[in-house]
């Protein structure tokens, strides 16, 4: 069952508001508990674990900024 537009920028929304910033904690975290590697391996880390965060969200977000397609008012 696909969700409707608004069921997807409502999901889209709450999935930005409250997952993005506890995956970010999670994330300081995690990497927090090893010892602090050369800066450029930290970054490539913190890029990877970005990507691997917006993955599973890719179809929410699609069409998000487009204008409603259930809306037939033009």
């Amino acid at each position: 069952m696909a969700l409707s537009y608004k069921a997807r920028r409502r999901w889209s929304l709450v999935i930005l508001l409250v997952g993005l910033p506890a995956y970010i904690i999670a994330a300081v975290v995690v990497i927090g508990q090893f010892d602090r590697p050369p800066f450029w391996i930290e970054l490539a880390i913190y890029v990877g674990l970005g990507i691997v965060w917006a993955i599973p969200f890719r179809f929410m977000f699609k069409g998000i900024g487009q204008a409603d397609p259930e809306n037939t008012d033009s």
